[in-house]
């Protein structure tokens, strides 16, 4: 009796898969070599110049996006790639989103000073891990599809962003403007050390808080001033507090900035707070609760004012992330492999993939692992059974009857 069709599928993408693993690797020495660091748009836009010509390739239609200087950092450029199915995304073909990010943490010169090199089937290198090695796999697994004529689903699209490690501040709204209307997002960070899959990162809110006093001649006349270095000393006490009300929930005080002179009453100080947070909801809760702690300082004649600098939203542990995850699992074990759903305290642009309202699924590249430090390492011994994963999952997710 013959293989079900599933499994004959599965079966072809792993030939196919471990037919370009030689290929993967030639490609990853490449882009390994390039330094692309968040601030080195030129050494991001030759990254941007490879992902670009390999979607061509594919047959994709690629838009550039080049982004505007602005007084934060100038970026480098965007890769959009797009490509339909034969299936109508109207109807029951669906629109899939592959993310992945160029760009590294490390500076000009360290590719240089610590070339991509192999220690057996363990790879090395600045962003061999993070994200070169899962950026390469998402295309290898288009690739792997191609070859083997899957088109039953609406449309693939494919986003190669430039500054995910600075937090994404200029790809921002590209990403959210990409995101809206597909059904499916897939990040292609690669995978925890142990194998798992990502179904959830908590989101961070960052939050300035400032506490303007009364200064006044700290030896002749202290009583006419109002402290706000220690009133901020309350607040940050009573904000730490806060630790532990509710789950999967942090609040950091990390900043606090206050006064000028020793012989004056301090007039104003300053807080930084980091919130993370795994829902939505928590992250209102953990807000609120900050703005009554600044409604009620503790020094008299003080008063606090809270601004909200900036927000990523979580990314959900969701009954449709689970489904996506089970999807990914049952492909997973086509080949043998078994996977885990983990969450995570880090962010990425899934979050804002997430945030738009699409199911969201994280962590499909290689495993890998030491990200941001010199000892970041790629296995690449996972490398086909991932890349035809990811193939699978992109194949059971293309149709509206694979829900």
């Amino acid at each position: 009796m013959s293989a079900p069709p599933r499994q004959r599928l599965s079966a072809e993408l792993l030939t196919l898969a471990q037919g370009r693993r030689d290929q993967y690797l030639t490609d990853l020495r490449e882009l390994v070599s390039i330094d692309s660091g968040s601030y080195s748009p030129d050494g991001v836009n030759k990254v941007a110049d490879w992902v670009q010509e390999r979607l061509l390739r594919l047959g994709f239609d690629v838009e550039r996006v080049r982004f505007p200087v602005d007084h934060r950092y100038r970026a480098g450029d965007a890769i959009v790639g797009r490509r339909r199915g034969r299936l109508d995304p109207a109807g029951n073909g669906r629109r899939i989103l592959l993310a992945a990010h160029m760009d590294t943490v490390f500076d000009d010169g360290t590719a240089t000073a610590r070339p991509f090199h192999l220690n057996g089937s363990i790879a090395h290198g600045p962003g061999v891990s993070d994200d070169k090695g899962g950026l390469l796999a998402g295309l290898t697994a288009l690739e792997v599809l191609q070859d083997a004529s899957v088109q039953d689903f609406g449309e693939l699209v494919f986003l190669a962003t430039p500054d995910e490690e600075i937090g994404s501040q200029v790809s921002r709204p590209l990403i959210e403007q990409t995101a809206r209307g597909m059904h499916y997002g897939l990040g292609l960070e690669c995978a925890r050390e142990n194998g798992d899959l990502v179904v959830a990162r908590k989101g961070v809110a960052d939050f300035r808080l400032t506490v303007t006093g009364r200064a006044a001649h700290a030896g002749i006349e202290p009583e006419r001033g109002a402290n706000a270095a220690l009133a901020a000393a309350h607040l940050t006490v009573e904000l730490q507090g806060l630790n532990g009300h509710w789950d999967d929930v942090t609040l950091n005080v990390g900043v606090v900035r206050a006064g000028t002179r020793p012989n004056i009453v301090c007039p104003e100080a300053e807080l930084h707070i980091e919130v993370r947070a795994a829902t939505a909801a928590d992250m209102r809760r953990a807000t609120r609760a900050i703005h009554r702690a600044a409604a009620h300082p503790a020094v008299p004649g003080t008063a606090i004012t809270v601004e909200q600098i900036d927000l990523c939203p979580p990314m959900e542990d969701t009954p449709a992330s689970r489904r996506m995850f089970d999807a990914a699992r049952k492909a997973a074990s086509d080949y043998g492999v078994r996977l885990g759903a983990a969450a995570t305290g880090g962010v990425g642009d899934a979050n804002l993939i997430a945030g738009t309202g699409v199911p969201t699924l994280d962590g499909l590249g290689p495993v890998g692992g030491a990200d941001h430090t010199p000892g970041e390492w790629l296995d690449t011994s996972s490398v086909p059974h991932r890349v035809a994963m990811l193939a699978c999952l992109i194949a059971s997710l293309g149709a509206a009857g694979n829900d």
